[in-house]
């Protein structure tokens, strides 16, 4: 089986379709599948549910697709880098699931290890657990969170082998291997692909039975905040 693409768009031929739920690894700009979600947004692909840390920024990452309106609703921890994400959620244009950031990851875990959901004290006696069904433990409250599983996981690694196994590089590995398993179909974009066997498997972070399509590409490394001291 082939899983090498030539091209972000090539790699996405055939899996994308309108109303789809979409995992994407990152966190804030560090470790983001920038090349696939550009071409997310080239494929017009709508009405997407995105599941990730965040929104990314304005004028990248998934801010690109909030820009096109191609999102219907996030499901994230954290939004406040996005000025076009706070109006489009003010004006009623975008649903928006807030989930503590260890909650996401975990159902991203959960939903790739086929658990169905899971009980946990973060956002008990919070508008988290509106809705939520309540559980105690050992005199602990608990609320009930589902796994996530989603139709696409996209996800950006440092090197990948021909067989789709992936290793990130120190903190771009964030959200990317919960998401890279909890996808029905997962594709990787990654900045080297090496032969396969060439990986160290102690230091495969993850495996290529998780991973159906990978492509090779050129990544920008941007600076969500540049703080510099006067001169």
């Amino acid at each position: 089986m082939n899983k090498v693409y030539g091209s972000a768009a090539e790699a996405l031929d055939g899996v994308l379709h309108d109303g789809m739920t979409i995992a994407a690894g990152g966190f804030g700009l560090c470790g983001i599948p920038e090349l696939l979600i550009a071409a997310i947004r080239d494929a017009g692909t709508r009405n997407l549910t995105i599941a990730s840390n965040n929104a990314g920024v304005d004028d990248f990452g998934l801010g690109l697709l909030l820009k096109t309106k191609q999102v219907k609703k996030m499901i994230s921890s954290y939004v406040g880098e996005n000025a076009e994400f706070m109006r489009q959620y003010l004006a009623g244009e975008l649903e928006l699931e807030f989930n503590p950031q260890g909650t996401l990851a975990e159902r991203m875990r959960a939903g790739g290890a086929g658990i169905p959901g899971f009980y946990t004290k973060t956002g008990v006696g919070t508008v988290i657990a509106d809705g939520k069904e309540e559980k105690v433990f050992d005199g602990e409250t608990y609320i009930l969170e589902r796994g996530l599983v989603a139709d696409l996981a996209i996800v950006k690694a440092w090197k990948g082998d021909e067989q789709g196994n992936l290793m990130y590089r120190k903190t771009a590995r964030n959200f990317n291997p919960p998401a890279a398993t909890c996808g029905k179909v997962c594709i990787a974009e990654v900045e080297e692909i090496v032969p396969t066997g060439a990986l160290d498997p102690d230091l495969i972070h993850t495996p290529g039975i998780y991973v159906t399509r990978i492509v090779q590409g050129e990544h920008e490394k941007r600076i969500e905040q540049r703080t510099v001291r006067a001169a």
